[in-house]
């Protein structure tokens, strides 16, 4: 039972997250992208604190190395993910299920920025030949002309994987630390200040309030994003998180792509490419071959191997 309860909301998350990328393709049509992702986390940001007030003790960060983790994390994981993603969004070769493919990447780029920063990650030969396979992977699904590489979108693929790669450095900075603190503190203080850092990037670009369109599909897709897929997403995260473990949740990068095509397809009729295909499942490949021994592991626990 507890594993049909594990299954069914990793399937959810998968597909929260998944069509998040379609709500922030639909949203983008009515909001400036920086500013969009800056209202996103406004609104996260205070769902997300009051449920740390609700599960921890003191949910304000104490002392200057929790705070340090707190500003880690809004400038990579919140501000400059979402900021290089939804601008990357706004190009119409960026479709739901590329961007989602593109983030996929991320798991492999963490090993990579792992080996510089913990001491205690290595990685072998084979990882090696894993994050080559996965970038090639992302080559693949960029799928850039030599004669025109401002064009097909190129540029705005570049962007979604500069998010990844802000998010798998992030990810590996938080980890490194010596706070103590709990992660749903971190990550509801590193929404409100990356949203601030995000209005202060929307103001210099020139973004403005003004030019929002206040529509009820507007509404919705921010609604959506604040609250199912950060607010309700990031509660299934923890709760998985603890009873599945990194190696495991980290397999929702790489199931949500499909949700994200089935959603961009349904409701923003997005056209799903062979290219978009093909470079998943080179990623998904270069993911297997960095993380082999813990996949063993896994299937070793559940009995599918000896």
């Amino acid at each position: 039972m507890s594993r049909a309860r594990n299954l069914a909301l990793f399937l959810v998350l998968a597909a929260v997250w998944g069509s998040a990328f379609m709500a922030i393709k639909a949203g983008l049509a009515y909001f400036p992208p920086v500013l969009f992702a800056a209202f996103r986390y406004d609104v996260a940001g205070v769902v997300m604190l009051a449920y740390a007030a609700y599960v921890v003790d003191d949910p304000i960060p104490r002392g200057r190395d929790e705070w340090a983790v707190v500003a880690v994390g809004a400038t990579l994981i919140i501000a400059a993910y979402h900021a290089f993603l939804f601008v990357g969004e706004t190009d119409p070769a960026v479709t739901s299920a590329v961007a989602a493919v593109i983030v996929s990447l991320s798991p492999v780029l963490t090993t990579v920025f792992a080996r510089a920063f913990l001491p205690s990650e290595r990685l072998t030969v084979v990882g090696v030949i894993g994050l080559l396979v996965g970038l090639v992977g992302a080559v693949v699904l960029a799928a850039p002309d030599p004669s025109n590489l401002a064009g097909g979108g190129t540029v705005p693929k570049l962007l979604v994987l500069l998010a990844a790669a802000s998010f798998a450095l992030g990810s590996v900075l938080t980890r490194a630390s010596d706070a103590d603190l709990p992660i749903e503190t971190m990550e509801a203080w590193s929404m409100l200040l990356g949203a601030a850092l995000m209005h202060l990037l929307s103001l210099g670009l020139g973004e403005s309030a003004a030019d929002v369109a206040w529509t009820a599909e507007a509404l919705l897709a921010l609604g959506y994003l604040s609250v199912v897929a950060s607010g309700l997403g990031f509660l299934i995260y923890f709760d998985l998180l603890d009873r599945l473990g990194p190696i495991e949740i980290n397999l929702v990068s790489y199931v949500a792509p499909v949700f994200a095509a089935v959603s961009g397809w349904l409701f923003l009729r997005e056209a799903i490419t062979l290219n978009t295909v093909a470079g998943f499942l080179i990623i998904c490949l270069g993911f297997l071959l960095v993380k082999r021994a813990a996949f063993r592991d896994a299937l070793r626990e559940y009995g599918v191997v000896e």
